[in-house]
């Protein structure tokens, strides 16, 4: 079993409140976040970002390990997400992860490709764990 931990402190309340989120890791360590980060242009890092990344990295390592799995042994794949974050009665609901992949496998035949890429968006944990709608664009590239 892995358990990793994050952390966030918000100073202040509401629209002038002002927040930073730390990792276990130390990657991210005081990021400051807060209104202006999540609906402005502050400089910052706010939720929809941490999942659109966690998101993006889950995918793109979980269809790395199927792909080895189904015998393929080079590889790019490259991914994106889009999160999408929406008004929800009076409050706001992620409404969609929209995933973007870009992949370079020697060898890999299309109807193969897609099947293992939409299996690894189903089954890979941070999937698993988002109550949105969850698309794919997978493109494989020569």
């Amino acid at each position: 079993m892995t358990t990793r931990s994050g952390s966030a402190r918000y100073d202040g309340l509401g629209k002038d409140g002002k927040g930073s989120v730390s990792t276990q890791s130390g990657v991210l360590s005081d990021s400051p976040y807060g209104f202006g980060t999540r609906f402005e242009d502050e400089p910052g890092t706010n939720p929809e970002e941490l999942i659109a990344a966690a998101h993006a990295s889950c995918f793109t390592m979980a269809l790395s390990f199927a792909l080895a799995k189904a015998g393929q042994k080079h590889g790019t794949l490259e991914t994106t997400s889009k999160v999408t974050l929406d008004k929800d009665g009076d409050g706001f609901k992620v409404t969609k992860s929209a995933l973007s992949l870009t992949a370079r496998v020697p060898g890999l035949g299309a109807d193969d490709f897609h099947r293992i890429a939409d299996d690894a968006k189903a089954n890979c944990p941070i999937s698993k764990v988002l109550n949105c709608e969850i698309t794919l664009e997978a493109q494989l590239a020569e």
